[in-house]
């Protein structure tokens, strides 16, 4: 007997880097195809003022809105 294996829609990583306390440390995200490399991330951008930096919860929106816009095409 010869059972099928499906491969995931998409498999994709990514890589965190962290230095320092939470609240005065800072780090990057490098996303495994290289499209997002070293996004400087830290807790006052993610709770306070971005100052040119992402935030865990905005790229999250991005990917629910892109699933999302999709889903509404097919």
């Amino acid at each position: 007997m010869v059972i099928a294996q499906r491969s995931a829609i998409a498999d994709r990583s990514a890589v965190t880097t962290w230095s320092g306390s939470l609240a005065a440390g800072r780090g990057s995200v490098t996303s495994g195809s290289g499209a997002l490399d070293h996004l400087p991330v830290t807790w006052a951008a993610r709770t306070h003022e971005a100052a040119g930096m992402t935030s865990l919860e905005e790229l999250a929106a991005v990917a629910h809105s892109a699933c999302f816009s999709m889903a509404l095409a097919m």
